[in-house]
């Protein structure tokens, strides 16, 4: 049985619902997406952390299951959004802990967050340089780009995984082919395939 989209979409929404009542049928969401969030969250953050975030990412969920409101997005869109938080979280803990290593003065502490994580990234999305590139720009910007670039989203599920107008998200992937004109064609073509999914 081939299931549309729009359908799965609102099976999603359904599974959730249900999953108020009987917890079990949480399940379906955490089978249908879970190698998802962890190939995000791998290449991001790398594998190690992946199983923890991810794991953290469905047990928020999970436990949040209550407050999902379909009307403003797709499940996906909201484990997204729930996704990107964790790693903000698990970065600021990373910066500090960097900065405790800094203040006992450990080598190799004083390499920026910026760096560590355009190390990270999949160069092979976009190549090399806008792995590099990455860590100039605003973290609006990236969260957006990489949300396009690896996570696959469309313009209206990143607007809703990170609680931001429609229009927004076209505005800092455009800010970021201005940033970047040397990778501007990459920019282009991501955004184009947003356009297209969303």
């Amino acid at each position: 049985m081939i299931v549309s989209s729009a359908g799965m979409r609102h099976d999603d929404a359904r599974q959730v619902e249900l999953s108020v009542r009987d917890p079990e049928c949480f399940g379906v969401v955490f089978d249908r997406y879970f190698a998802e969030i962890h190939r995000y969250v791998a290449r991001r953050l790398g594998r190690d952390a992946a199983d923890d975030v991810a794991g953290e990412v469905f047990l928020t969920a999970f436990r949040s299951r209550r407050r999902f409101d379909a009307d403003r997005g797709t499940v996906r869109a909201w484990l997204y959004g729930i996704v990107t938080n964790h790693m903000s979280a698990y970065h600021r803990q990373e910066v500090r802990a960097y900065r405790v290593l800094a203040r006992a003065g450990l080598q190799g502490a004083e390499e920026g967050h910026a760096d560590r994580v355009a190390e990270r990234v999949d160069a092979g999305v976009a190549g090399r340089e806008l792995a590099g590139a990455l860590a100039t720009l605003p973290r609006g910007d990236r969260e957006v780009l990489l949300l396009v670039a690896l996570g696959g989203l469309s313009h209206a599920d990143v607007a809703a995984a990170l609680g931001i107008p429609y229009v927004t998200v076209g505005a800092r992937l455009n800010r970021v082919r201005k940033k970047l004109p040397g990778l501007a064609s990459v920019a282009l073509e991501i955004e184009r395939e947003g356009r297209g999914r969303g």
